[in-house]
């Protein structure tokens, strides 16, 4: 029997699986709650209005320049309710893992779960773990749920958005996507670039209670500009970006030019798109450049009267319509 992989029998309920959670993931994930060993956690009466969460994560490779899919599942659970003005508290983990996965590489990958989770001050409570068939998983899926408290006095909504409000990005825009590309090496391509995947809880914290701000998103699959295709259809007004006002890395454009993407709509992991009243606009930017996460934060557009378009003014002084993706460019990317 291989004892440096995962087997069918791992996840059959008997000893195999009782090791299998106990060494890798009571081990790194333990806490007073989750120890329990019951069914169902008991939590202690939240201090809010709660919130709730829930994502599922398939990234090839499981292992990528800046995280990998452990910490990667606590960010985007945790950056979700961070948007949504909430402090983030609880988490719930499912495995689905694949016959044959290196039980060394699972261990890696849980404990950069754990200590995602010990940086964003959440608690993983409850979990599953489930085997499936070899070639039937892509090594492994994370599912997980996250229970937060509302914190953000305003309500945080595309529908508040009018026209003159400003469009801001907390840093550079398609890290993630351009890092996780070169990871799977192809095309003949390679380099250092590093995922953005973090916490945007200290950017979320910092604005949320801004009075003029209206509207915050983590912008993942699809991008910046699938953010503002949300943002216009639900205000029916136009998003206007300008093209020299957007960050980008000189990576991320040179990977763009030479293989036909738009950064626009790659996926970030640790990135802001908010929408604050014109006059909140250069103290909310301020309060993120304050922050090392924030650096780099820009005021990247406008909202436009009706239309309900998303539009880049170029560098070339034209106007350039960014139609709603459909084709994913990058699959399996977060």
């Amino acid at each position: 029997m291989d004892d440096t992989r995962i087997l069918l029998a791992h996840g059959n309920g008997g000893r195999l699986m009782r090791e299998l959670i106990a060494d890798i993931f009571v081990r790194h994930l333990g806490n007073p709650l989750l120890d329990a060993d019951a069914d169902a956690a008991l939590l202690p009466p939240l201090d809010g209005d709660p919130m709730l969460t829930t994502d599922g994560f398939t990234v090839d490779p499981l292992e990528f320049p800046g995280g990998d899919i452990g910490s990667l599942a606590v960010h985007g659970v945790v950056n979700d309710l961070a948007v949504a003005g909430a402090d983030p508290r609880y988490l719930t983990v499912s495995a689905l893992i694949e016959e044959g996965l290196e039980i060394a590489r699972l261990d890696r990958i849980v404990e950069s779960l754990a200590y995602a989770a010990r940086q964003s001050h959440v608690a993983v409570v409850a979990g599953d773990t489930k085997v499936v068939r070899r070639g039937e998983g892509s090594g492994l899926y994370l599912v997980v749920t996250g229970v937060g408290v509302r914190r953000a006095q305003a309500e945080l909504a595309p529908g508040r958005i009018v026209p003159g409000d400003v469009v801001l990005v907390s840093g550079p825009v398609g890290d993630h996507g351009v890092a996780v590309m070169l990871a799977r090496q192809q095309f003949g391509l390679a380099g250092s670039l590093r995922s953005d995947s973090a916490s945007v809880l200290p950017l979320a914290r910092a604005v949320r209670d801004l009075a003029g701000l209206k509207f915050m998103r983590d912008p993942t699959r699809g991008g910046l500009a699938t953010v503002a295709h949300e943002i216009a259809r639900a205000s029916g007004h136009s998003v206007v970006f300008n093209q020299d006002d957007v960050p980008l890395r000189p990576e991320v454009v040179s990977v763009c030019e030479m293989l036909g993407y738009d950064p626009y709509f790659l996926a970030c992991e640790g990135r802001i798109v908010a929408v604050v009243d014109f006059a909140y606009a250069s103290e909310a930017l301020a309060s993120w450049q304050a922050l090392p996460e924030g650096r780099d934060a820009r005021i990247v557009g406008h909202i436009e009267v009706g239309g309900g378009r998303v539009i880049l003014n170029t560098s070339l002084g034209g106007r350039r319509i960014l139609d709603e993706l459909e084709d994913d460019p990058l699959p399996r990317i977060c």
